[in-house]
C-alpha cells in the first residue's frame, strides 16, 4: 500500500487529484463543527447520552459525530445512501428504470438525476421529522415556524453539499467520493473511541493489567482488519473458454478468461440493511419515551436493540442477536440476486461463444453458476456476522462499546482497497500511455 502511494506521488495528475480530495475532506470536517442555528444543542447532547448508545451510534459514527454535536452536516449523505439503494432496488421492479440501467452512460447520467432527487426529498422528510418531533421537546430555543423552517433549510441543504462535494471528488478526485466521505467521518471518531477504551481498560490498572489490556485490544483490533481484508479480497474464479472464429484465413477467439465472483458479493449492505430494520421500532420508541418498563413490549424492543445482546445479566434480550444473523444471511442473498443475474451472464456468454468447461452453454451454465453463488454467499454471509458479532460480544461482556464496530471496519478497509486499486489502474494507463507516444 506504501509502495503505491510512493509512486503515485510521482505523478503530477494524482498529486492534484489527491490533494484536491484532501481539500474537499477539510470542507467536510469544518462543515462537521458549525452548528446548527437556534437549537439548544446542550438539551440535545443530553438526550443522545441518555439513549442506551447503540440505535444511533453507528447513525453518529457515519456522520462523523456530526449527528450528536447537531453541526449543518448532522444528516451527513446518509440520505444519498439511502436513495441509492431504493433507486436500485425500484430498478428491478420499474422497467423503465431497469432500461436507463443499461442504457450505457445516457441511462447512468438519468439514474443519477433521479437519485440526487430522492435524496433531496428524503433529506427533507428527515430534517422535517427530527426538527419538529425534537423542537417540541426542547430542542429549538424557540419552537416557531421560523426556527423549524431555518433548522429544516439548514439541514437539507448540508446534506446536499456533501452529496455536491462527493460527485465533485468522484470527477476529480480520487476514489468514489461518497465513499470517501463516509471513510474521512468514521476515521474521525477513532481517537474519540481509542481514549474511551483507554480510559476504560487501562488508565489507573497496574502496569502489567494495562499492558495485557492493551496488547489484547490491539490484537483483536488488528485480527478484525486482517480478517475483513481476506474477506473484501476472497474471490471464487470460473474458467472460461472462447471459441475460436474463422474470418478469412486469420482465426479470432480461443482464448481462456474467468468470471470473478467475490465471496462477500454483497459488501457491508446486508449488515446496513439489517441494522436499518432492527433499528427502526428503536427509534420510533425512543422518540415516543417507550420501551423502558417491563412488559412484553419493552422486552421486543431492548431485544432489538444492540446494546441488551450478550449481556451476562439479562441474556433474554440475546434473542435479537439470532434474528440479527438470519437478516444479514436473508439480505446477502437478496442484494447480491438483484446485482448479479446468472441466467443474464449465462446469456451474454453464449452470444459471444464463451462456455465454462464441462458445461453446456445457456441454461446449464446459468444453474450452476447459481449453485456456486449460492455457496458462496453463504460463506460471505458467516464472513459478515462473524466480523459483526465480534464487537458486540465485547461490548456485553466488558462494556466496550466504541463506533469503529464491525460495520465500520468493512467500510473502512473496503474503501481504502478501491480507491488503491483505482489509482493503480491509473498508474497502469499512464505507463502504456507513455509507453505508446515513445
Amino acid at each position: 500500500m506504501l509502495k503505491t502511494l510512493r509512486n503515485a506521488l510521482k505523478i503530477e495528475e494524482i498529486r492534484k487529484r489527491l490533494f484536491f480530495t484532501f481539500l474537499m475532506l477539510i470542507v467536510v470536517r469544518i462543515g462537521s463543527q458549525l452548528p446548527l442555528p437556534g437549537v439548544n444543542r446542550d438539551y440535545f447532547a443530553a438526550w443522545f447520552a441518555s439513549q442506551n448508545g447503540d440505535a444511533f451510534s453507528f447513525f453518529n459514527a457515519i456522520t462523523g459525530g456530526s449527528f450528536a454535536e447537531l453541526s449543518i452536516f448532522a444528516l451527513s449523505i446518509t440520505p444519498y445512501i439511502t436513495s441509492s439503494i431504493i433507486v436500485q432496488l425500484l430498478a428491478i421492479a420499474i422497467p423503465k428504470l431497469e432500461e436507463w440501467q443499461k442504457d450505457g452512460e445516457d441511462g447512468r447520467k438519468k439514474l443519477t438525476k433521479l437519485t440526487r432527487y430522492l435524496t433531496v426529498g428524503l433529506a427533507l422528510l428527515q430534517a422535517g421529522s427530527m426538527t419538529i418531533g425534537f423542537g417540541r421537546q426542547g430542542l429549538l430555543q424557540e419552537f416557531n415556524f421560523v426556527n423549524c423552517a431555518t433548522a429544516i433549510v439548514v439541514l437539507v441543504a448540508g446534506s446536499a453539499i456533501l452529496m455536491w462535494i462527493g460527485e465533485r471528488i468522484t470527477e476529480r478526485g480520487e476514489g468514489n467520493g461518497i465513499s470517501i466521505i463516509l471513510l474521512i467521518n468514521i476515521l474521525s471518531r477513532l481517537p474519540a473511541d481509542l481514549t474511551s477504551l483507554y480510559n476504560q481498560f487501562m488508565q489507573g490498572k497496574s502496569i502489567p493489567r494495562a499492558v495485557l489490556a492493551g496488547v489484547i485490544i490491539a490484537a483483536v483490533i488488528i485480527a478484525v482488519v486482517v480478517f475483513v481484508v481476506v474477506l473484501s479480497n476472497a474471490e471464487r474464479r470460473i474458467p472460461v473458454q472462447y471459441s475460436q472464429k474463422m474470418q478469412g484465413r486469420k482465426s479470432y477467439g480461443g482464448q481462456g478468461s474467468n468470471i470473478p465472483l467475490k465471496v462477500n458479493t454483497a459488501g457491508v449492505i446486508p449488515i446496513i440493511f439489517a441494522q436499518s430494520l432492527m433499528q427502526i421500532p428503536v427509534i420510533i420508541a425512543a422518540f415516543m419515551g417507550a420501551g423502558n418498563g417491563t412488559g412484553i413490549g419493552s422486552i421486543i424492543i431492548k431485544g432489538l436493540s444492540q446494546g441488551n445482546w450478550c449481556n451476562k445479566d439479562n441474556l433474554v434480550y440475546s434473542w435479537g442477536l439470532i434474528l440479527y444473523i438470519v437478516l444479514v444471511i436473508g439480505f446477502a442473498y437478496f442484494y447480491t440476486s438483484i446485482t448479479f443475474n446468472p441466467l443474464e451472464v449465462a446469456d451474454n456468454m453464449k452470444k459471444r461463444g464463451g462456455f465454462i468447461p464441462g458445461i453446456r452453454p445457456g441454461k446449464p451454465t446459468s444453474d450452476y453458476l447459481t449453485d456456486i453463488l449460492n455457496h458462496i454467499i453463504f460463506i460471505g454471509a458467516v464472513g459478515l456476522i462473524i466480523v459483526a458479532v465480534i464487537p458486540i460480544i465485547f461490548n456485553g461482556l466488558f462494556g466496550a462499546s466504541v463506533s469503529f464496530a464491525g460495520t465500520s471496519i468493512i467500510i473502512i478497509v473496503g474503501v481504502i482497497i478501491e480507491t488503491l486499486k483505482q489509482i493503480e489502474s491509473q498508474m497502469v494507463v499512464r505507463y502504456y500511455k507513455g509507453f505508446l507516444s515513445d
